[in-house]
């Protein structure tokens, strides 16, 4: 079995074992079961991550789950969207997420295409994430249609964390991001993720009320996102909190106006080599 926060040997021949963030040897990863008690008890932030330099800002500010989201693909990548998003490209950044960090949950997005051709296959590449980027738990998106493979990643001793209402990898599929009101689907999705053996739900764009009573309903935390302040845990993407990408959507709060400043440094730095003031 895989316990959540010591990932089992690679034996794979291709593999790259994970290689834990340097720090004193007592110092051990936030389980998902620690994360899983914290429901009905403690409030708690999450925060995306995608290199070794904001993971480690990001354990500094006490903040102890990071996600390593497919976010990447906006708002590093480039892409317009998430579906492009690799497992290489993933495995990649999570693992200089890991390495920076020593104590942190690192929940790790499985990409699109790596868990909806057979369980299997999620398995396989739930597996991946674990021992070659050291994920401290795997997240996928889907409710009902997904508890199957969330059941055949979990019984192999990986934790997931589900993810329901706006699910971007398939959104342009269905009415966007507008926000999800069907309270009944919305239920029986959160239900079902549950029984499947998730420790922890993503709520994403769900009517805030709604949002509430799937909080009250489940015994596993939920993480809101856009989803009201009822759940039990909020999540944001690095680059949106902090200013630094332009398609923030709505519901956002900016703590930091980093790309403003980032772009006036750089305006500064370049007059200064224009005229000779740097180097002096």
């Amino acid at each position: 079995m895989i316990t959540p926060d010591r990932p089992r040997a690679a034996d794979a021949p291709d593999a790259r074992p994970y290689q834990p963030a340097p720090g004193p040897a007592t110092v051990r990863r936030v389980t998902a079961g620690a994360i899983k008690r914290r429901k009905g008890k403690v409030l708690f932030p999450v925060i995306t991550a995608y290199d070794a330099s904001f993971a480690r800002f990001v354990e500094e500010a006490g903040i102890d789950v990071i996600l390593v989201g497919d976010s990447l693909g906006n708002v590093v990548l480039g892409y317009d969207e998430t579906t492009p998003v690799t497992m290489e490209e993933m495995i990649h950044h999570a693992g200089a997420v890991t390495r920076a960090t020593s104590r942190a949950h690192v929940m790790v997005d499985m990409p699109f295409g790596s868990y909806h051709v057979s369980n299997e296959d999620a398995l396989r590449n739930a597996i991946r994430l674990v021992k070659e980027a050291g994920a401290s738990s795997v997240k996928l998106e889907g409710g009902a249609h997904e508890a199957e493979a969330i059941r055949a990643i979990t019984s192999a001793g990986i934790p997931v964390v589900g993810h329901i209402g706006v699910t971007p990898q398939t959104a342009s599929m269905g009415p966007g991001y507008k926000p999800r009101t069907h309270r009944d689907r919305l239920m029986a999705d959160a239900k079902a993720v549950e029984a499947a053996g998730a420790y922890a739900i993503v709520l994403e764009v769900v009517d805030a009320e709604i949002a509430g009573e799937i909080t009250r309903e489940l015994s596993i935390p939920t993480i809101g996102i856009g989803s009201g302040p009822q759940c039990d845990s909020q999540v944001l993407v690095l680059y949106d909190l902090l200013g630094m990408y332009k398609h923030s959507p709505s519901f956002v709060k900016r703590y930091a106006e980093v790309g403003a400043a980032t772009v006036d440094a750089l305006r500064n730095y370049a007059e200064d080599v224009r005229t000779r003031t740097f180097p002096e």
